[in-house]
């Protein structure tokens, strides 16, 4: 699709949330040259980019890693836009204080299936030992708190919001990966489709990492921009989680950055949990 003869459009899918808004904060302000290309933005959360993949529907976008062995066919994933777990990550949280040991085989609010959040929980808990249903992530603080759950698995912001809400932790499944390899857990990456054909990739994947980098130099101007995604975040809170998750493993993946993903998956894939995704490469 082009706008003119020229311009060629690139539609990137991502999620409504601070770390995104703020890693394309350039792209969504035409702040950086991005000739030829034009990139327009089409939100949704992450379970629902994870299911448009699957129709090769977007040009780039946001998926969960999870996901990806389902979707490796079509899309390649690029070296930039990542979002690492480095000592913290995705939580189950409880309304009272519980083991995990509590919690198996008890009914947890999760935020899709083919989030990374929910293998790494089959992966703590063991595939098949716990009872699950899908609710919209920012909802599930509120299920949890009211009872609905036995717990919930918490993504995005409610990760610095759940104590303020009264609510326990059980496991940050961040942690307890890093305690089982030694390395970060991958949550979620960028893809672009690989008919668009490798240089044309490579020049994409290019201006995505200027965005990313652009955002990282004008620091209080993106964080401003990415205040309007927040849910109830004030400005401290949005830099503490736009902190968490757009830092130097998101301009690049790095040896140990690939390393995790390759182990993520391989251990999935041993567990039963997703199809083996082969050679991965990065763009």
């Amino acid at each position: 699709m082009t706008t003119d003869t020229q311009t060629e459009t690139i539609r990137v899918g991502h999620s409504p949330d601070p770390d995104d808004a703020f890693m394309f904060y350039a792209l969504a302000k035409e702040l950086i040259d991005t000739a030829p290309y034009h990139f327009t933005h089409e939100m949704a959360d992450i379970e629902t980019l994870n299911q448009r993949s699957l129709n090769s529907e977007l040009e780039v976008s946001a998926i969960s890693l999870h996901n990806y062995p389902y979707i490796s066919d079509n899309y390649a994933l690029l070296n930039c836009g990542c979002s690492m777990g480095d000592g913290y990550g995705p939580m189950v949280i409880t309304k009272e204080p519980k083991t995990i040991d509590e919690v198996r085989g008890k009914k947890i609010a999760i935020p899709g299936e083919r989030t990374t959040a929910f293998l790494a929980l089959n992966l703590c808990f063991g595939k098949g030992n716990f009872e699950y249903e899908t609710v919209m992530f920012d909802e599930i603080p509120d299920a949890v708190a009211r009872g609905d759950f036995d717990a919930g698995l918490i993504i995005h912001e409610a990760q610095i919001t759940y104590e303020r809400d009264g609510l326990h932790l059980v496991v940050d499944l961040a942690k307890w990966w890093e305690g089982q390899t030694g390395l970060p857990l991958p949550l979620g990456g960028n893809v672009i489709r690989r008919d668009m054909g490798e240089d044309k990739m490579r020049v994409i994947a290019k201006h995505l990492k200027d965005a990313i980098q652009y955002a990282l130099d004008h620091r209080e101007e993106a964080i401003a921009y990415a205040l309007e995604f927040g849910r109830g975040l004030d400005t401290g809170l949005t830099d503490r989680f736009v902190e968490m998750y757009v830092n130097k493993w998101t301009l690049d993946y790095g040896d140990r950055g690939r390393t995790a993903v390759r182990k993520l998956l391989a251990e999935g894939a041993k567990a039963g949990l997703v199809p083996d995704a082969g050679e991965i490469e990065f763009i």
